[in-house]
């Protein structure tokens, strides 16, 4: 039987495996796609990363450590007006109520406990909660609004 009711979780606590190294701020960020990044893994994990280098993509779960911004439910996408309002769960906003991002990311190689990647969207500093590997699923029916496609077909070029 499925509660119905508001169901109060206690607190999660995570500590960081890793720290993100770039030359990335916010006088840069939109330069990101383009930005190597070296992920430095704390030593304790470094066994955890083999077999790691023989994917081509990885995905990167980290914390917004400068977002300070108060959370907001309604947002046009990119801050642009022109774009229609939506909830924030509905976009890739960093101001989240949990500030944790989730980015897929070229892995470049692996020297020890360092990874070199591409294409990471954290600020230098960024605290990295956990890595994956990416493996390529593709889903037969994904859908998403026209706005977000043409964001989407604009970054590509």
């Amino acid at each position: 039987m499925v509660n119905a009711g508001i169901v109060l979780l206690e607190p999660v606590t995570v500590q960081p495996i890793g720290v993100v190294h770039n030359s990335l701020g916010r006088r840069r960020y939109d330069e990101w796609r383009e930005t190597e990044s070296d992920i430095i893994i704390r030593e304790v994990y470094k066994e955890a990363l083999s077999g790691l280098e023989e994917y081509s993509h990885i995905e990167v779960l980290f914390y917004l450590h400068m977002v300070n911004r108060p959370f907001v439910s309604m947002i046009h996408p990119t801050g642009n007006p022109e774009l229609p309002l939506v909830g924030a769960f509905a976009t890739r906003t960093p101001n989240r109520p949990s500030k944790i991002a989730l980015t897929t990311c070229r892995l470049l190689g692996i020297d020890g406990n360092r990874l070199k990647v591409k294409g990471l969207d954290a600020y230098d500093g960024s605290p990295v909660l956990d890595v994956k590997p990416h493996f390529g699923l593709r889903h037969e029916e994904v859908t998403v609004p026209s706005w977000a496609a043409d964001l989407n077909r604009r970054n590509r070029q």
